[in-house]
């Protein structure tokens, strides 16, 4: 469970135990379960990674609602929407390997999640990740209920895929937007689990420059070759 657990379900645990010395059953009893569903709601399972080359996990449990072309500053490409219900776990986790070069928080409305709508206009935390496939982007979006985005990283800093990154309080949505060359493995409808479903494979860029510079080398030997039968 991560610490906000303890911040709001602890209080209430300590409330429902003074109300029950007062004799006050029924109140006692309902401040208890509500605890008991924050600590649910907190919890922090662990899971296990996938290690294939490319793989571009969930950052989040929940349902896939959206899987649409979308373009970002003009490059084509593929966003993916999920839902997190108020049973899900809610801690965020990096979809990929890579540095974030950018984390933007982005005010806005609290929509219901579920709404297309929520994606550009809802509260928002917006990171930009720098990986060895290039560059991709994630959101944690609040909802209806959800009234917190919470990133424990910052620009700059290094992740590993399904490290985690954050939460969003009670209900939420989270995006990922790969561009057109990643191959999408998941469908509308799917239940997917944060740092353990492979929503897309999007190959690492293999460098030009290694590729040259062995082109330039076999010339090289080539052209000696030729020198010595000369």
């Amino acid at each position: 469970m991560v610490k906000e657990g303890y911040y709001f379900g602890l209080p209430l645990l300590v409330l429902g135990g003074v109300v029950y010395f007062l004799q006050w059953s029924a109140a006692a009893v309902l401040l208890v379960c509500l605890a008991i569903f924050v600590f649910s709601f907190f919890r922090d399972p662990e899971r296990a990674i996938p290690k294939e080359d490319g793989a571009v996990v969930s950052p989040a449990d929940g349902r896939v609602v959206v899987v649409a072309d979308e373009e970002n500053v003009g490059r084509p490409g593929k966003r993916i929407s999920i839902f997190l219900a108020i049973w899900n776990v809610h801690v965020n986790r990096a979809p990929a390997a890579g540095i974030i070069t950018n984390l933007e928080y982005k005010p806005g409305k609290f929509l219901a999640a579920m709404r297309a709508q929520a994606s550009m206009e809802n509260e928002q935390n917006i990171f930009t990740l720098s990986t060895d496939g290039g560059e991709m982007i994630f959101k944690q979006i609040a909802g209806l209920i959800a009234r917190r985005v919470v990133s424990w990283k910052k620009s700059g800093d290094r992740v590993a895929r399904g490290e985690r990154i954050g939460l969003v309080r009670f209900g939420s949505r989270a995006d990922v937007w790969v561009p057109a060359d990643a191959q999408i493995l998941v469908k509308l409808g799917d239940n997917v689990k944060g740092g353990a479903s492979v929503l897309a494979m999007w190959p690492k860029k293999v460098s030009a420059e290694p590729a040259r510079a062995k082109q330039d080398s076999e010339a090289d030997v080539t052209t000696s070759v030729a020198g010595k039968q000369t």
